[in-house]
């Protein structure tokens, strides 16, 4: 067959005879009745002796006594000289013994084919290889001041314990459970931390509290739990904060850090309870608990009925006093969310869902369904480039495109609800599409 590598044109021919004939005949009967026809420019032979021309490929078959079939031709010549070539041949009227009647079907641009196979391959490669969406000034900063953080952690004392760079040198410092709970706190930007790595405190964690303003950061569970009733017990421990239940520090959010941290304990008020059963960590989100019905008036206590139920305090504008108390982190300011109306408190993304039906606006919600901010569809394409690790899903009551959705996976969100999806050649893997 012949090799589209090296021709510009692939003549077509239709061969039609009154009788049997081999491939060879047709061979000859090409060479044979168009030589000298057209000159010695365009003699067949020496075309074929230069590359000029390309192998003849001959396909017939022969049934009840008569034989047709198709012929190919590869020319390199110019468009002219391949056309003269090509009604050349049309002029044999003889193959072998037999009468014979030769058809030029067409001419087969191959260049053209090779530019329909670039088109689309390039679509499929805009399409596979283009993911990542423009990266912005502001996610190159905090990438790169993410990676200088994690690359300080350091060892302090004989034990070689994993520790922040600053925990020396600091006034005050965090304790926490292990490495992994480091790592993560210096990704926020908070430096002066130590891990006891393990149940048994060890002595320079010891010393370490005795000079310094010391504030215990542990998991809200059992193990958690454990290490803190040691550390009261051998440590100057000032405050205390837990990790929110069901979550371990190494996997909170930059929020729900700072938040735990915000809202720690003083020590002293734990000690007088140190001896009762309960874990000391249900005390904790007790009193953490009682601050926040005395910050929000409007949640009712236990025996009150209010006429409508009231917004929980996780819909206030709380993250920019976050990001004000936080030391050395620096981050976009997010919109203010728009307040919610509706008296419904949505707890799961079908409710989620539901609720945004019919308003036209869009909402942001963390993996737990906590609502991040509620946002009109303008606002919402300012908000989506400034997500961060708490986002999970966005919902939107409109119809989103391809290029939504490419942001949305590009930002790690794991799903995106929406009214109506419209133009989506290509879903991202991990990525779930929720209509509604």
């Amino acid at each position: 067959m012949y090799s589209i590598d090296s021709i510009k044109y692939l003549i077509h021919m239709h061969i039609e005879t009154e009788g049997v004939v081999e491939k060879t005949d047709v061979v000859g009967a090409i060479f044979g009745q168009t030589e000298g026809l057209l000159g010695e420019e365009l003699d067949l032979r020496d075309l074929q002796r230069s590359g000029r021309i390309g192998r003849i490929d001959v396909q017939i078959i022969s049934k009840h006594g008569k034989t047709s079939g198709e012929c190919y031709i590869a020319s390199s010549l110019d468009r002219a000289e391949t056309a003269i070539l090509a009604a050349a041949l049309e002029t044999i009227d003889r193959i072998g013994p037999c009468m014979a009647v030769v058809r030029i079907q067409n001419i087969e641009d191959l260049r053209a084919i090779k530019r329909r196979q670039i088109v689309e391959r390039a679509k499929e490669l805009l399409l596979e290889s283009f993911d990542e969406v423009g990266i912005s000034t502001y996610d190159i900063l905090a990438e790169v001041r993410q990676a200088s953080r994690v690359e300080k952690i350091t060892t302090v004392g004989a034990e070689r314990l994993p520790a922040g760079p600053t925990v020396l040198d600091s006034d005050s410092i965090i304790i926490v459970e292990g490495r992994a709970d480091v790592l993560n706190l210096l990704k926020c930007g908070i430096n002066n931390t130590v891990a006891v790595e393990g149940t048994k405190v060890p002595d320079t964690v010891i010393d370490l509290s005795y000079k310094k303003n010391t504030t215990v950061f542990v998991d809200g569970d059992r193990g958690g739990d454990l290490i803190l009733r040691e550390l009261l017990q051998v440590a100057d421990i000032d405050f205390v904060a837990f990790s929110p239940r069901r979550r371990s520090v190494e996997d909170m959010s930059r929020k729900e850090i700072v938040k735990s941290l915000r809202n720690k304990v003083p020590a002293s008020v734990l000690k007088n309870h140190i001896e009762k059963d309960e874990p000391i960590s249900d005390l904790v989100f007790e009193i953490e608990a009682g601050r926040e019905e005395e910050q929000n008036p409007s949640i009712p206590r236990d025996g009150e009925n209010n006429a409508a139920p009231a917004e929980p305090e996780r819909l206030s504008a709380e993250p920019a006093k976050i990001i004000k108390d936080e030391p050395e982190i620096t981050q976009a300011a997010k919109p203010e969310p728009v307040p919610i109306k509706k008296p419904e408190n949505p707890v799961t993304i079908r409710e989620h869902t539901e609720y945004m039906k019919n308003t036209g606006r869009s909402r942001v919600i963390t993996e737990d369904a906590d609502l991040i901010g509620d946002y009109s569809l303008q606002e919402l394409k300012t908000v989506l480039p400034k997500l961060h690790d708490d986002a999970a899903g966005i919902i939107v009551d409109a119809a989103v495109d391809q290029k939504f959705i490419d942001q949305a996976f590009a930002k790690g969100l794991k799903y995106v609800a929406a009214h109506k999806f419209e133009g989506i050649v290509r879903r991202p893997t991990g990525l779930r599409l929720i209509p509604f």
